[in-house]
């Protein structure tokens, strides 16, 4: 089950940063995103008051809906699509030419519990119904290093605010990162939201060996290869929805 790619832009006027399309598709690559991609992408409702989109809808037969935003190449969100074939598991990324390694990737494996977002990921979680994610994914995201830039990051009050809507009681917000400034600017934020708006996202790290464990499960993706080979030690953060 599937429904057609939108490429809609007027659901929202926040603005995409950074490139969305590389170098050329492999031919197979191009064969897929014409014949597989519009069975499994994401399509918006348009309209400046679309209904809130319950995401087993997408999905033939599930017990869960998960979320990864910005998969890169895919190769994580294939891993555990594969792993969990009760999940039905989304993945938005604007870059395309990720888009279709994912794409391959569900091809080659057969995988029927994966749908795609070709977007940035706030367009669909400000449309997602309320507790209908058990478990979301931010890994390696764009840091946006320069100071100036800060206020790109994904990870700020009104993500966390669409986060906080989405993720079912119980559910499960995982963080990766590289860049000691994004742990600290995500733990930072995260504290602001729970102070302003109560106690909402609980991190579960008992000890620094927690947040320094990959977690369970944990396939390893080429940006935390990258980040190990040129020295820098990977975080992974957890919090539940409380």
């Amino acid at each position: 089950m599937g429904t057609e790619v939108s490429g809609e832009r007027d659901i929202s006027r926040r603005h995409v940063y950074g490139r969305t399309k590389g170098k050329s598709l492999k031919p197979r690559q191009a064969k897929l995103m014409e014949t597989l991609f519009p069975r499994v992408s994401i399509s918006l409702e348009k309209g400046p008051a679309p209904s809130a989109l319950d995401p087993r809808s997408l999905f033939e037969d599930v017990d869960e809906v998960w979320l990864e935003v910005g998969f890169g190449g895919g190769e994580h969100l294939a891993h555990q699509a594969s792993l969990n074939p009760r999940a039905g598991i989304m993945g938005c990324e604007p870059f395309l030419n990720g888009v279709a390694k994912l794409v391959s990737e569900i091809d080659a494996r057969g995988l029927s519990n994966v749908r795609v977002l070709n977007d940035d990921a706030r367009f669909l979680l400000e449309r997602l119904a309320p507790a209908s994610l058990t478990r979301v994914f931010i890994l390696y995201p764009d840091p946006w290093p320069k100071k100036r830039h800060n206020k790109r990051r994904f990870v700020n009050g009104e993500t966390l605010g669409f986060l906080a809507k989405a993720l079912a009681r119980g559910g499960e917000l995982r963080f990766a990162s590289d860049i000691p400034d994004y742990v600290a600017w995500t733990l930072d934020h995260v504290s602001r939201f729970n102070r302003a708006e109560g106690e909402t996202f609980l991190w579960t790290a008992e000890s620094a060996t927690d947040w320094g464990t990959p977690y369970e499960g944990w396939p390893g993706t080429r940006y935390e290869a990258k980040a190990i080979r040129e020295g820098r030690t990977p975080a992974y953060l957890s919090f539940r929805r409380a």
